[in-house]
């Protein structure tokens, strides 16, 4: 079964375009037309100039890397962006939420920030460098969040957030500048698929509980998740180095 993009555009007129990120966010396959923040660029590029991009996220998170180019690349769009975290922001999604001009929060939405996982392979040096890469990428993430929040959030607060993986509610995110507004509760409840429970060691149990037939908002099903796990566990037996959840 093909591998599923973890975007989607929807084009709302000559000014206004959604995007949803409703799965984990992950490449697939090589080239200029992979699912990958290059294939991203080109999709998003062909918005042309619209006004206004709404982007809708209900992510439990991915690959560092590919969320922050696309946390660049919405940044660098000339347009009003207002993201809609509709159930969870969770890791590299939050990351990617601070691009947005407004972001809007429903009452029983969640956000989480922690610090990047990296997985190595080698000699002791390579493991201290794999360490110190994973310190750098830490401290550009600090540094988008404090960007956005501006004088409501400083860095010895978000160090703390992000070390002790902070699961954080509408109103915390609002208190910290990490939101613009809480909104009404939607129907797409924040859920995470068991898996993390593995991965994020400090998911709340209502979350992990949550069944995920309920996000249905969007055509992103997530039939093939056991397919792009497996992907994932060979890419990295085949790397020294991995970095992903971030």
């Amino acid at each position: 079964m093909e591998n599923k993009k973890y975007w989607e555009f929807k084009n709302k007129g000559a000014s206004e375009a959604d995007l949803y990120l409703y799965i984990e966010i992950a490449s697939w396959g090589g080239g200029h037309a992979a699912h990958s923040a290059q294939s991203f660029k080109d999709e998003l590029d062909s918005l042309g100039d619209i006004e206004t991009l709404n982007i809708y996220i209900n992510c439990p998170g991915g690959d560092v890397f590919e969320g922050v180019a696309i946390a660049n690349m919405l940044s660098r769009k000339q347009c009003v962006k207002n993201v809609y975290i509709d159930g969870i922001a969770a890791s590299i999604a939050s990351v990617i939420a601070m691009a947005g001009d407004n972001i809007y929060m429903p009452s029983n939405a969640m956000m989480m920030v922690h610090n990047v996982m990296v997985g190595a392979y080698g000699y002791a040096e390579d493991l201290r460098a794999a360490a110190d890469t994973a310190d750098k990428i830490a401290a550009s993430i600090r540094q988008t969040y404090l960007n956005k929040a501006g004088d409501k959030l400083d860095e010895a607060t978000i160090t703390n957030l992000m070390d002790a993986e902070s699961w954080l509610t509408a109103q915390e995110c609002l208190d910290y500048g990490l939101c613009t507004e809480i909104t009404a509760p939607v129907q797409a409840v924040a859920c995470l698929d068991a898996k993390y429970q593995d991965i994020y060691k400090k998911a709340p149990a209502n979350l992990l509980a949550q069944d995920d037939s309920k996000n249905t908002d969007v055509d992103n099903e997530n039939d093939d998740d056991a397919n792009k796990i497996a992907d994932i566990d060979n890419a990295i037996k085949q790397t020294d180095l991995f970095i992903a959840l971030g």
